[in-house]
């Protein structure tokens, strides 16, 4: 395998690394706001539990204090998760630019050598062809 090839290969594995952390990081910031609509469904049946039974509205502070301070730590942990997101999505990019490079350098590599083993047999093929001008045709006698 030339060095080329290793090069992509490598590049190629950093993609995929990089795609399955931004993976994980998507994973964790969907649970994220799917546990935050979970505790604002759960407020709002608290909040309807609380208008039908006049003795629990005592509690109603508290539990909607708590709930208030519960949302804004799951609200700033989906913020941190985005952050977190947005950098790895820019790592999935700068891998994919740095693989494409290695691939166009490959690919023009390749091209020249293409190009270099046609020019070797182009004048391999010339050569042949002054040696069997410059020899006498056969049967002359001369």
């Amino acid at each position: 395998m030339s060095w080329e090839q290793s090069l992509i290969r490598i590049s190629g594995y950093e993609v995929e690394t990089r795609q399955k952390r931004l993976a994980e990081v998507v994973t964790r910031r969907e649970a994220a706001e799917m546990r935050l609509v979970m505790l604002e469904a759960e407020i709002e049946a608290e909040i309807a539990y609380i208008r039908s039974d006049p003795l629990a509205a005592f509690h109603q502070a508290a539990y909607l204090a708590e709930s208030k301070a519960r949302r804004g730590r799951m609200l700033s942990e989906i913020d941190t998760v985005l952050t977190e997101e947005l950098g790895a999505r820019d790592a999935l990019a700068e891998a994919f630019e740095a693989q494409k490079k290695y691939e166009h350098v490959a690919a023009g590599i390749a091209q020249r050598r293409a190009l270099e083993v046609a020019r070797r047999e182009t004048a391999e093929l010339d050569e042949l062809g002054i040696r069997q001008a410059s020899r006498p045709p056969a049967g002359a006698s001369g």
